[in-house]
């Protein structure tokens, strides 16, 4: 056991230090209010005042309640909220990427985002071909047979602004301001100015080289990838990188259970495992977030059938995940604190879920896992790894059971269970069902441990006397 912990140790040593991965994870997070805001705006518009009606069923408040619809002249503020936010997810995730890359490599100040805003533009097109008879297509792309171009309109296309363009927005802001830190590093290439120069005028031209080296730098790099594969470096990544990716891990329930497998080992050792795995996690599984949002945005109803990616819809994403394999914090710890009300016959146990409770209602479990301890404890240790690994399963059935509705919105990580899953569902309620039966379940799972580990502390106890 100790060897296994000190090599888990040393892993989440690596990944804590890691400029990359912490640059990933500090982006998503830092962006969560954005989207956050986002997903409010969405569900003013497509679930309080709405009053759409799709095969007899209202799709919003507004079908049943009518003089809610008295707001919908504001809808618009709502969707714009939305479209700046979450459908823009690119732009605002490149600068925050580049920002935490260059302050890694000791720059201060905003410049860095910026670069990275640039950087990320250098390699986008920027005009839009409109066909006759089909669907906007990307500048670039083959006539189709007896059709013909209207127009070409300028401007970034919608598709690299949202969650597909997020791996390139990623990559680019990463490798931008790395070829940024290398350029800068060159004294050859810095302009000086006399001493009489104000400083920010003078900083200004020692980084003018720098700069537009690292344009030309990942400019040409875009350039010859649309020679050599006629793509633009996002579609090429989308669809090389990206997509396999969610398809692999993201579409697979095995890949993700054992995902959670990892993360619970990680916190078993003392290491904070969703932030060890942030990195990968959430690369993968927000764009599939944000495409079950878009398809919501849009007025597409949520099906509910075995075949959701048929419809657009995606199974698995990172709110799906929060609400079914994270409420109550890592470990769905809350089950074990719920166990411990109908179950304990231990004072201390049951002192410290009355100290964990209101914390764990907001998914908040550290006073749990580091008080009963759950940390190097072999016996609990075993539905803390199994839990959540077990609800994530029990939600995927429950989706492609037609049970529960496929998570299409965002929430605050820190919003209590049941609510959570009536909110991210887009305000529907068989989602805080599922999360009930989720709750449900975990608790089930950890009330044998938790009978076995009391009569092992008992066992202890006696022994000590």
């Amino acid at each position: 056991m100790d060897a296994f912990a000190d090599k888990l140790g040393r892993v989440g040593a690596w990944c804590g230090q890691n400029k990359y991965l912490g640059a990933i994870k500090n982006a998503f997070q830092n962006f969560m209010p954005a989207t956050i805001a986002g997903a409010i705006g969405v569900l003013w518009t497509n679930v309080l005042v709405n009053d759409n009606v799709v095969e007899g069923n209202a799709q919003g408040l507004g079908g049943i309640f009518e003089p809610i619809m008295a707001l919908k002249p504001i809808n618009d503020v709502f969707a714009a909220i939305s479209f700046c936010t979450i459908s823009c997810i690119s732009i605002g995730i490149v600068m925050l990427v580049a920002q935490e890359i260059g302050e890694a490599n000791g720059e201060t100040g905003a410049f860095p985002a910026v670069l990275g805003f640039m950087s990320w533009a250098v390699v986008t097109p920027t005009t839009t071909n409109i066909w006759q008879g089909t669907d906007a297509l990307a500048s670039g792309a083959v006539l189709p047979a007896g059709t013909e171009a209207i127009t070409t309109v300028g401007g970034f296309e919608g598709s690299y602004l949202g969650a597909t363009g997020l791996f390139t927005a990623l990559l680019v802001g990463i490798i931008a301001l790395e070829i940024y830190n290398l350029f800068r590093k060159m004294d050859a290439l810095k302009i000086k100015m006399p001493e009489q120069v104000p400083p920010g005028v003078a900083r200004a031209f020692e980084v003018l080289i720098p700069t537009f080296l690292t344009l030309l730098v990942v400019g040409t790099i875009g350039w010859l990838v649309k020679l050599a594969s006629g793509s633009y470096l996002n579609d090429l990544i989308k669809t090389s990188v990206q997509e396999p990716l969610m398809n692999i891990i993201g579409d697979n329930v095995i890949a993700v259970m054992f995902m959670y497998v990892l993360i619970s080992l990680f916190w078993l050792v003392g290491i904070h495992g969703n932030n060890m795995l942030a990195a990968v996690k959430e690369p993968i599984f927000k764009p599939m977030l944000y495409a079950n949002t878009a398809l919501f945005t849009d007025g597409k109803s949520v099906p509910l059938t075995p075949e959701i990616k048929a419809h657009g819809y995606y199974t698995f994403n990172l709110g799906m995940m929060q609400m079914f394999a994270e409420w109550g914090g890592s470990g769905v710890t809350l089950g074990l604190v719920i166990a411990i009300f109908i179950f304990s016959k231990r004072e201390d146990n049951r002192a410290i879920a009355t100290l964990s409770i209101v914390p764990g209602l907001f998914n908040i479990n550290e006073t749990v896992t580091f008080g009963i301890p759950l940390v190097l404890n072999p016996i609990l240790g075993i539905p803390f790894i199994l839990a959540p690994a077990l609800c994530i399963g029990l939600g995927y059935l429950l989706v492609t059971m037609k049970f529960c509705p496929p998570v299409v919105l965002e929430v605050p990580w820190t919003m209590p269970p049941i609510l959570l899953g009536f909110l991210a569902t887009g305000g529907n309620i068989m989602g805080a069902v599922s999360q009930i039966i989720a709750i449900a379940f975990a608790t089930v799972i950890y009330i044998p441990f938790l009978i076995a580990y009391e009569k092992y502390q008992n066992k202890q106890a006696a022994a000590a006397e």
